[in-house]
């Protein structure tokens, strides 16, 4: 355990960025998967609509650094291609 002050500050703010990174990410594999699901299904305009919302998510996590940029555009190109293949 930390005996600076700032060293446990930082303990704290860490945490607490730990968190939030989870919950963004979370929020983004759900919406991915929503993807994969409808397409699964065979439903070419639900899965336009959650490709569009999971594309949202993707770029919004990569802009807060919790997904790298290349990490995130291949997120995106594979969940289109999976989309694109429904014809």
């Amino acid at each position: 355990m930390a005996n600076i002050k700032s060293a446990k500050k930082r303990i704290k703010v860490i945490t607490r960025k730990t968190l939030n990174n989870k919950v963004v990410k979370s929020s983004t594999k759900t919406a991915m998967k929503k993807v994969v699901v409808a397409v699964n299904a065979g439903d070419k305009t639900a899965s336009q609509a959650a490709l569009l919302n999971a594309v949202k998510c993707i770029d919004k996590a990569a802009s807060k650094g919790i997904y790298h940029k290349n990490n995130a555009a291949h997120k995106k190109s594979r969940l289109t291609k999976m989309v694109n293949s429904l014809g």
